[in-house]
């Protein structure tokens, strides 16, 4: 049964856009969060390294502007929206102009590949809360599945770790390792939710797709923040490349920012500039791997997963053993109640 829509959501993290905007931006993504102070001003001397400028807001409207070429040469004819969790523009002042456009019922695509709780429930919740803002005139939105294991998403990643293994040279490349690297989250939050078997299976898709063997890759993770007493994803990034090269395993490194869709601050400056710092001192050539981006494969996932949600009689690609992904979130999905400090901290 076809279902009627009136717009698309692109819902996103956001991010700064001059120097002035770091400091108020990563208030806004902390608050009510264990984070010492001193880790958020550690975190906008990142931005600063960049002159203050998140490129994720860039990355969203080249984003935006490639699917919406993309609808209108194949369809759906929707006009797209775009709202962020952190950052103008915040979702609220997008719902207030959609109401105001008359949208009733909009499809929201989220810039998150795999579930958990900061990944997809935290922004349903941040729908939920913009809407009651907004008031009665908020459209309705309904999430598109994740695609971890999306031919759209698989693929061009497929395409872009061989990239970098056709650049080593060939008697080394049995030997080079690649790191797939992930935002690291709280055990408690990936207790509740299943954001490491979703990882484990897009790193396993991507490695077999570019003729890895299994012994060449693992996962890590990056970018972890909070209390340094409460328990995270692990091992680092930097932490296992120092450790592989101390137990002599490292000639040729790859890191792969499998959890990220585009280049934004966490793959520049963790792995761009922290980790191949590291690469560097330790004498290691390191490739990193590009992330989809507006990758053509990528934008034209998007619009099937439009398509498919419209029309349900529509194919449900999915590569691998887990099958494609829910449409509606069950009541408990990726649950979680994040740490909050203790009063008068």
């Amino acid at each position: 049964m076809a279902q009627q829509y009136d717009a698309i959501l692109i819902v996103s993290f956001g991010g700064p856009e001059g120097p002035d905007e770091v400091l108020p931006f990563l208030e806004n993504v902390l608050r009510g969060k264990p984070v010492p102070r001193e880790r958020m001003l550690e975190v906008a001397e990142h931005y600063q390294h960049f002159g203050g400028v998140s490129p994720i807001n860039k990355q969203n409207r080249q984003l935006i502007a490639a699917l919406q070429t993309e609808l209108d040469e194949h369809g759906p004819h929707l006009p797209i929206y775009w709202g962020n969790r952190n950052w103008h523009p915040l979702l609220a002042e997008t719902l207030a102009e959609m109401g105001r456009d008359g949208v009733k019922h909009a499809l929201a695509f989220f810039t998150s590949s795999f579930s958990s709780y900061s990944g997809c429930r935290q922004y349903r919740e941040n729908i939920a809360a913009a809407q009651a803002e907004v008031g009665p005139t908020a459209p309705q939105v309904d999430k598109l599945r994740v695609f971890f294991n999306h031919p759209g998403f698989i693929e061009p990643m497929v395409e872009s770790l061989a990239a970098c293994v056709a650049k080593i040279p060939a008697e080394r490349r049995g030997a080079a390792k690649v790191l797939f690297t992930a935002h690291s989250i709280p055990t408690s939050m990936a207790e509740n939710c299943r954001y490491e078997v979703q990882l484990a299976e897009a790193c396993r898709l991507v490695s077999e797709g570019a003729g890895l063997a299994a012994s060449q890759w693992e996962l890590v993770y990056q970018s972890r923040s909070g209390s340094p007493h409460v328990p995270w994803l692990e091992p680092d990034v930097c932490d296992r490349i120092n450790e592989l090269h101390a137990a002599g395993e490292l000639q040729n490194l790859v890191l792969v920012p499998i959890g990220f869709i585009s280049d934004h601050m966490e793959v520049l400056f963790d792995l761009d500039t922290e980790a191949r710092e590291l690469c560097d001192e330790l004498g290691v050539p390191m490739q990193r791997a590009a992330t989809v981006g507006v990758h053509p494969r990528f934008v034209r996932m998007i619009r099937e997963l439009i398509v498919e949600r419209i029309d349900a009689s529509t194919d449900r690609p999915a590569l691998g053993v887990l099958g494609a992904s829910h449409d509606v979130c069950p009541a408990n999905c990726c649950l979680y109640s994040p740490q909050r400090p203790a009063s008068g901290g």
